[in-house]
């Protein structure tokens, strides 16, 4: 059976707005290099409303920020301010340290917005884990489209059916935007490593076996997409890595001492700043369990 496991999301609401948490899980913890996946709404927010991430620190991991509609300003501890538009990536490597807010950018707070997008980490591999901190942003115009007969792919992150995304990471990756036509099926390569495949909307299978909408849906050995409905779906994953990763609120680390650490210095305020903003998310000091702290949005 092609498809090994299924895990379904969690709703979260966050006052008004949806957050489904995939990853991580009781069930698994991570997905080739990814740690975390969260599918953000669909939500309308009405005019004057919209998202308010203060302040927040990362370390030992890369953010990814995708998304289907709406916006949202990012700001950060190196000084970076940009808006996300749909179809373009956010990458933040937090390395040995980042802060960074995300907000609903004003244009779109003051009309009102439909919202809805992934937000999604990587772990870092050991040797790149103290990186310094770094941003990146990719235009929706520079990701490789892949059309095959009844499919089209956006490559955000590695390389797939022969495009290669701009986005550099140092461990093996795949992460696309697919688009599938009713009756068209999709190649899953093996070599890719773990492989996930999130459905949108849409119905479809996997060598038979279905697929819903809003559960991950873990894919072993060679395996064929098939849609039966037009299909929007999430392909994501890459090489696991040989440690295991300890997350706890937005921290990733192979050890536990740098977990604490990383604590510490956040109660200190020993974290750089985001230039401009006072604000800040404390750290939690009662965990809940298994799952991560997260303070977004």
């Amino acid at each position: 059976m092609p498809i090994i496991q299924t895990i379904t999301g969690r709703s979260r609401d966050l006052g008004g707005f949806s957050v489904s948490r995939v990853l991580p899980a009781p069930a698994r913890r991570t997905l080739g290099p990814f740690v975390f996946f969260d599918e953000m709404g669909p939500a309308d927010f009405p005019a004057g409303q919209g998202i308010d991430v203060r302040p927040h620190p990362h370390i030992g991991l890369a953010t990814v920020t995708y998304l289907f509609a709406g916006g949202l300003t990012h700001r950060d501890s190196l000084g970076t301010v940009i808006d996300i538009a749909p179809g373009a990536v956010n990458w933040m490597t937090a390395g040995r340290g980042i802060t960074h807010s995300e907000r609903s950018p004003t244009a779109l707070r003051e009309a009102g917005h439909h919202m809805h997008g992934i937000q999604s980490w990587v772990a870092l591999p050991v040797a790149h884990a103290e990186d310094a901190p770094a941003f990146v942003h990719h235009p929706a115009d520079t990701l490789p489209v892949v059309g095959l007969p009844g499919a089209r792919l956006t490559i955000i992150a590695g390389t797939m059916f022969g495009a290669t995304s701009p986005v550099r990471f140092p461990h093996p990756i795949i992460y696309a935007e697919l688009h599938l036509r009713a009756g068209a099926s999709l190649a899953l390569d093996p070599a890719w490593g773990e492989i996930g495949v999130y459905p949108i909307t849409g119905a479809a299978h996997v060598d038979g076996s279905a697929l819903t909408p809003g559960s991950l849906a873990v894919v072993e050995g060679a395996a064929t997409l098939t849609a039966n409905t037009p299909l929007h779906a999430m392909i994501l994953g890459g090489a696991p890595f040989a440690e295991p990763r300890i997350i706890e609120w937005n921290f990733v680390s192979h050890s536990r001492d740098r977990i604490t650490q990383a604590e510490t210095d956040w109660r200190a305020g020993d974290f750089p700043q985001v230039p401009g903003e006072t604000e800040f998310i404390p750290l939690p000091e009662t965990p809940p369990k298994p799952q991560p702290r997260v303070d977004y949005p």
